[in-house]
């Protein structure tokens, strides 16, 4: 068995992920994956495909992320490694798929109105 590759996106991250069979080291741009993401929920969301299979110790994962924020390349890790997933072991797939991990998250962000403050949010309206 061969490496696999397969990209992930969400918001405005784009993470390509490459899953080889190994001992379960998480590197994201050439650093530890607890080195890159300081916060534990966002290495937990990135790990999700892998803790639902069982296979942490199984494959070595090499990620390159970049753009957006943390949480939406954490999203998007999450997306590109349950690909990669399915691309080495397809039997997987019914259980990723059930999970929602394969599904691309479209929600993006709503963009900035003239005459508001923010995409929604409109001036203070005072009376007098």
């Amino acid at each position: 068995m061969e490496q696999k590759m397969a990209t992930g996106r969400r918001k405005k991250a784009v993470a390509r992920v490459i899953v080889r069979p190994g001992s379960g080291k998480f590197t994201v741009n050439k650093r530890d994956i607890t080195e890159f993401f300081g916060l534990g929920t966002l290495i937990k969301i990135a790990k999700q495909p892998l803790t639902l299979t069982q296979t942490e110790e199984k494959y070595d994962v090499i990620v390159n992320v970049y753009g957006g924020g943390t949480t939406g390349q954490a999203g998007a890790i999450r997306q590109g490694l349950a690909r990669a997933l399915v691309m080495t072991e397809p039997a997987l797939k019914p259980e990723i798929k059930k999970a929602g991990y394969l599904t691309r998250d479209s929600r993006m962000v709503e963009r900035k109105k003239y005459g508001l403050k923010k995409a929604r949010r409109a001036p203070q309206f005072s009376k007098r």
